[in-house]
């Protein structure tokens, strides 16, 4: 089969690809909000109508909330499973973005073209450069170069409750040998790669409570204890001054990294200082001797995300107030047990507590890291593939955030997913203003028919 032919098809295509996804993300499918259930079920029928213009049998499986959709199309090669999903974040605040969140358009802006709106980038036009890179293979050839079953998610950005029963209720359906999710990026925006280590998550609300009620500090300060004192002190003693984790046994299961990875992360140059120098910092500031990249990528974390306590408004006010809260996350690597660390921690807090304060704790998401080997040869024919189109070194990475997706692949259908994406930076993911490079969703499709020639041997 010609590849040549396919990548000059995609090339000629672009326009109508490009409209295609500007029609998809005019629907407004934003899975945390009830009130826009019925937009998820429209995404889905739209990318149900448009599996079936492939030739694919396209299903909409309801859910007990938003649904899946799954499609097959027969090949001759190996059996891929690709995976991405439908549903955005939402928009607010409204007022910051520069246009309708869902009236999306390619702007020009400095930096060349982009396409402009709500899940351009996380993760519509990534879903899409997937479905168009086949759409151009089966326009070519008639028939695709490998037995494909797509499975698309409508609540990815709202902790994907359904996803694991409807995994194992349909665990034959969706078993395959090759798994493709496209919900990552490039590396420092211009090299392509193949992500391997995602931490994970465990997220911890801490409410400490003193008083019964808001008091008057000349009257009571001194006597009575503040819960915003008390709170301070536990948050305070969670980094030691090297940077350091202090929460009891928290580096269990904490690995170095093997040599040979380690010397790939040094050959990618990655730049700290201009990381850092975006968002208007200079200094790493996490354990002393570690490098940034794998402070982000391959070493724990316990971060402060927020706190609450007392007045908060405009002036001040004299008060001691009844309660302190705080909202703690930890990003967790190797074998690190969220469960064990949930556990861990709370007794710690326990512990720092007077006798005058109770602490309530309310838990948020929790899993482990993610690991995928490299062994198997359909990751070094996608980085080859990478590689020619890019025209850049392809590189395999670490993630400092959480797919919990891919370790539930891994838990279900015993295979390792290539995670492979083509997001940029500056993407502004969940925020206003989303956007998707035309050189990232053209190059993208065009990456994936790279790919899927080389699996297909």
């Amino acid at each position: 089969m010609s590849l040549d032919s396919v990548l000059a098809r995609i090339d000629a295509d672009i326009e109508k690809s490009t409209d295609r996804l500007l029609d998809l993300l005019r629907i407004r499918s934003i899975s945390t909000d009830p009130a826009y259930a019925e937009d998820c079920q429209k995404a889905a029928d739209w990318l149900v109508r448009d599996l079936e213009s492939l030739g694919a049998v396209a299903t909409k499986r309801q859910t007990p909330g938003h649904p899946m959709v799954v499609g097959h199309v027969d090949g001759a090669g190996p059996h891929i499973l690709f995976y991405g999903h439908y549903d955005v974040q939402p928009v607010d605040p409204i007022e910051l973005w520069n246009r309708d969140p869902f009236d999306p358009a390619v702007e020009q802006t400095p930096k060349g073209p982009v396409i402009r709106g709500r899940g351009s980038s996380d993760d519509k036009g990534q879903l899409m450069t997937f479905v168009e890179a086949c759409r151009a293979w089966k326009a070519v050839h008639g028939t695709l170069p490998c037995k494909i079953t797509f499975f698309f998610e409508g609540e990815e950005e709202s902790g994907s409750p359904s996803l694991i029963p409807f995994m194992k209720e349909n665990a034959a359906e969706l078993t395959s040998d090759i798994v493709l999710i496209c919900d990552t990026g490039l590396f420092e925006s211009k090299t392509p790669a193949i992500v391997t280590m995602l931490r994970g998550l465990l997220g911890e609300e801490i409410k400490i409570t003193g008083p019964n009620k808001d008091l008057h500090s000349g009257m009571y300060g001194g006597a009575a204890m503040n819960p915003a004192r008390v709170l301070s002190k536990i948050l305070a003693s969670l980094h030691d001054d090297q940077g350091r984790i202090m929460v009891p046994n928290f580096y269990d299961g904490v690995h170095e990294l093997p040599d040979a990875v380690a010397d790939q992360w040094r050959d990618l140059n990655f730049d700290h200082a201009a990381f850092l120098g975006d968002v208007g910092l200079a200094d790493p500031a996490g354990e002393e001797g570690r490098s940034a990249l794998e402070m982000i990528w391959s070493r724990p974390t316990c971060e402060i995300n927020g706190m609450t306590s007392g007045y908060t408004g405009e002036g001040f006010k004299t008060v001691l107030p009844s309660y302190a809260a705080a909202k703690v996350s930890f990003r967790l690597v190797g074998e690190q047990d969220p469960f064990k660390i949930r556990e861990d921690f709370r007794e710690m807090v326990r512990a720092m507590v007077p006798a005058d304060c109770q602490v309530e704790f309310l838990e948020h998401g929790t899993g482990p890291a993610s690991h995928m080997s490299i062994d198997a040869p359909e990751f070094e024919a996608a980085r080859q593939a990478l590689s020619e189109e890019w025209d850049i070194p392809a590189a395999f990475i670490g993630c400092g955030g959480s797919i919990p997706i891919a370790g539930y692949f891994q838990e279900i259908t015993g295979r390792d997913p290539l995670l492979i994406g083509f997001g940029k930076d500056d993407d502004q993911l969940h925020s206003p203003n989303e956007k998707y490079d035309m050189e990232s969703f053209h190059k993208g499709i065009r990456s994936w028919a790279r790919i899927l020639d080389k699996l297909a041997g």
